[in-house]
């Protein structure tokens, strides 16, 4: 048997703090991060934004259930670009059928922009992955929910309230011992409120002759037993 090693290559010491600096600010920011891009005219008008949320379950013999969620409001206002991500991610692994696990990774992101000519690229996943776990329940769902509208526009404290409350109704969905099917039809249910109270609150926004206000679900379940 041979082995084969690689030379070693030389690095100025000074490039390798600034990629460990690097490397540390990515994994500082990488959960759940929001950056607006003001204006260079000092007018407070955001013309770009970024908004990514991501969340991710690992239930294993050590910790036979784990169940996270995510319940993101970004209001960004008058933009010309917004990139926006939304993701989640549920594992179960290493269980068996008479000892089992559960993993439940739930991500709902709900964001606001204006303009007449934005540009928008919106990303949503999901995924759900079963290793080695016989008999295990694993479900992961994104729920990315777009509001445009052509004018600036904001969510109004009575909108903000019924948010709330279905936020606390989706914390505790995620912490039930629902089956998995059960539990992906109860979650639809919220996310079916959720456009309701967005539709109610667009429809008083004001109006512009280039368009008119939108809601727009990204959808994306996947999990086991079944898909």
């Amino acid at each position: 048997m041979s082995s084969h090693r690689k030379a070693r290559s030389r690095t100025n010491p000074i490039s390798q703090r600034a990629l460990r600096l690097g490397l540390l600010a990515a994994g500082v920011a990488g959960v759940a991060t929001a950056v607006p891009a003001q204006a260079a005219t000092g007018t407070g008008v955001s013309h770009a934004a970024f908004a990514s949320d991501h969340v991710f379950s690992h239930a294993d013999r050590a910790h036979h259930t784990q169940a996270r969620d995510s319940f993101t409001v970004r209001q960004f206002g008058q933009v010309n670009a917004t990139a926006v991500r939304n993701q989640a991610n549920a594992v179960s692994a290493g269980c068996s059928a008479d000892d089992h696990c559960r993993s439940v990774a739930l991500s709902f992101q709900i964001v606001t922009v204006a303009g007449e000519h934005t540009h928008l690229n919106a990303v949503n996943l999901s995924d759900a992955a079963n290793k080695k776990c016989t008999g295990c329940q694993t479900l992961a769902g994104a729920y990315q929910f777009v509001v445009s509208t052509p004018t600036a526009f904001s969510l109004d404290s009575a909108t903000r309230r019924r948010l709330d409350d279905i936020h606390h109704r989706l914390d505790a969905l995620t912490r039930s011992t629902l089956p998995a099917a059960e539990l992906k039809t109860r979650v639809d249910g919220l996310a079916a409120e959720v456009t309701q109270v967005l539709d109610n609150a667009v429809a008083h926004a004001p109006k512009a002759p280039a368009g008119k206000p939108a809601v727009t679900l990204h959808r994306h379940l996947d999990g086991w037993p079944g898909h």
